[in-house]
């Protein structure tokens, strides 16, 4: 029998290449594809490939190794769960949402309440340059509002952890002036959390302020996003049964699905691999297979279904499939786009935010 190679592991170029010295001190010969060859450092997802032979000691090396990894991690780094949050919300599911996914993740929860101040105030000749000193009255009273409900939402949350309601994990408010999508942004670049959660009205009021923040920040920015609509089923993270990725065939997407496998562990976890193409191509139907087979072997425990459905630019079918199926979540990777793009060509995370009522995972790999 042949002693093939096979792939023993996904990783980033600088994880890879430490995962292959270890093996190699310790006599298993290692070998690394899919890199960029002109600049390996930026490759993403390359492939850390043995002989099968010594696939069951690998298995056990790489776990010590990664092992380690994790605890260093927990040693240096303090991750963040980060819920833009609105006093006005009619229900707590991104509180409910954001603390399950904190628990799994050993995270603090950052609720972040963005408040808008007026400049001017427009007198009773609608003079909009006239300036008084009511506007600093008014601010203050903002800013003391804003405190307030603050507390107000502190206590409640401190008295769901107490009865058990929520997972008793640190938390804290964080309160700014401007506009919400530029606010939650600088927050993301400059602190990098783990996971934005954010809520959604879906498509009954797609027109609503809120749908569009959370879309804009889909968009934007590089940290995965956890929108859930208030009318979505699905309750909390334990709940997430059903997932479908919606998959370009791109290399990048391994990594996405692994980062959501990891995100919504679970003994009983159901995803459904979908490509939407107008075109019925014979070769779409072998690489999704494909995929289907890799994750079946690489995640035993795993029951996967694959699908090709219709046009990718129409949220309609996609909506319509996942309600068909049953799906909790619908996950994708998808990359920042300019401005200009945003406005007069919207991804289809931005059109799916405003027209479906199923909860979605974003990530940016």
């Amino acid at each position: 029998m042949d002693d093939k190679l096979v792939t023993l592991a996904i990783r980033t170029y600088q994880r890879a290449q430490m995962i292959k010295s270890v093996l190699e001190e310790n006599g298993i010969e290692t070998v690394i594809h899919n890199l960029n060859l002109e600049q390996p450092e930026l490759a993403v997802g390359v492939r850390v490939r043995i002989h099968q032979s010594d696939l069951p000691r690998a298995l056990q090396l790489v776990e010590e190794i990664e092992s380690e990894w994790e605890k260093d991690e927990i040693k240096t780094q303090e991750s963040e769960i980060l819920i833009p949050y609105d006093f006005a919300d009619p229900v707590s599911k991104t509180i409910d949402f954001g603390f399950g996914f904190a628990a799994g993740m050993n995270a603090e929860v950052v609720l972040l309440y963005v408040y808008f101040s007026p400049a001017f105030t427009i007198s009773a000749h609608n003079d909009l340059n006239t300036y008084s000193i009511s506007d600093s009255e008014l601010l203050r009273r903002i800013i003391s509002t804003a405190r307030a409900d603050a507390d107000n939402m502190s206590n409640l949350i401190r008295s769901r952890i107490e009865k058990g309601e929520l997972p008793d994990v640190p938390f804290r408010f964080e309160l700014r002036e401007g506009v919400p999508e530029d606010q939650i942004l600088e927050y993301c670049k400059k602190y990098n959390p783990a996971l934005v959660v954010m809520g959604t009205h879906g498509k009954k009021v797609s027109t609503e302020l809120i749908g569009s923040v959370t879309a804009e920040i889909m968009e934007s920015s590089q940290v995965s996003v956890f929108a859930v609509p208030y009318s979505s089923a699905v309750q909390t993270v334990g709940a997430v049964k059903r997932i479908a990725f919606l998959t370009n065939f791109d290399q990048k997407d391994l990594i996405a699905i692994d980062k959501t496998i990891e995100m919504f562990k679970s003994d009983k976890l159901e995803i459904y691999f979908i490509h939407a193409s107008e075109k019925n191509e014979s070769w779409s139907e072998v690489i999704l297979g494909g995929i289907k087979s890799y994750f079946a072997s690489h995640y035993p425990s795993l029951v996967t279904h694959y699908a090709l459905i219709g046009s990718p630019d129409n949220p309609d079918i996609i909506e319509d499939y996942l309600q068909q199926k049953g799906i909790d979540v619908l996950a994708l990777n998808t990359r920042r786009r300019k401005l200009f793009s945003r406005l007069f060509n919207p991804g289809l995370a931005y059109k799916m935010v405003l027209n479906s009522d199923t909860a979605m995972f974003v990530t940016h790999v």
